[in-house]
């Protein structure tokens, strides 16, 4: 499936399916991650965040207003299988679900040809692409399937497609992560609930916007973040129940 151009989808559009939706956000509070919680929060869902910083994630929550009682901050260590597991009994134990994991912890590593590149790097990028995506899915997989609805949500980029020497372990790593949630797409298939990808060249996060170009990665189109949160409210709507298993592109390339 292609798509040459972002998806605007507003916030009052994803409502309809959203309202009083349990939305689990995964490194919530990173470059991307504060966009994508005030997209689902003004689409009326309810919130349970994790990430390495429990601080950084309330004030987060407070700074968008959200009401205690449809707010849940933890954190947690997703490279950990048992604290992924225990971040989703927390979650259906605070919410009595949940509906949309958002799966936004990353990591890059690059720069080097492939035979100079060090083995501390794919350590890094294993533990923060592979293993906390698979982690996530072990959790969330069943969850999701419930209440018959349900969306897995995750980024990836064309690098996992198309490897360079010197982007070698951080494509690897992202196929492999890319691979774990196409898989999980082919397992939920039926199930009501799917499992997708939002694919970008690098991201323009609010708090990159005044940077200059050069300041930013230098490769591709950078897509602003409020597109990709756009995509993912889209992915989260009826319209698109049929849509499972694709890297929906946002890179401009047509």
């Amino acid at each position: 499936m292609v798509r040459d151009k972002p998806v605007l989808y507003e916030a009052r559009e994803a409502a309809k399916v959203l309202k009083d939706k349990v939305v689990a956000i995964s490194g919530a509070a990173g470059g991307l991650g504060p966009t994508v919680v005030r997209a689902f929060h003004e689409a009326g869902a309810k919130l349970a965040l994790a990430g390495r910083d429990d601080q950084k994630l309330t004030a987060l929550l407070d700074s968008l207003g959200v009401p205690r009682e449809k707010q849940a901050a933890t954190p947690v260590d997703l490279t950990d299988e048992k604290a992924a597991r225990a971040w989703a009994d927390t979650v259906i134990t605070s919410f009595g679900r949940v509906d949309v994991l958002v799966h936004l912890v990353g990591g890059y590593k690059g720069g080097t040809g492939i035979t100079e590149i060090a083995t501390a790097d794919w350590d890094f990028l294993h533990a923060m692409l592979v293993r906390t995506t698979l982690n996530v899915v072990r959790a969330f997989a069943k969850p999701l399937t419930t209440n018959g609805w349900g969306r897995f949500l995750a980024v990836t980029s064309p690098r996992a497609q198309t490897p360079t020497g010197k982007n070698a372990l951080y494509a690897a790593a992202k196929a492999a992560s890319d691979a774990l949630v196409l898989a999980l797409a082919s397992e939920l298939a039926g199930s009501g609930a799917t499992a997708n990808l939002v694919m970008v060249d690098s991201i323009e996060t609010e708090a990159a916007r005044g940077e200059s170009a050069a300041a930013r990665k230098p490769y591709g189109r950078s897509t602003p973040s409020r597109e990709i949160a756009a995509a993912m409210l889209f992915l989260c709507s009826d319209e698109a129940a049929t849509i499972n298993g694709v890297r929906l592109p946002l890179t401009g390339r047509g």
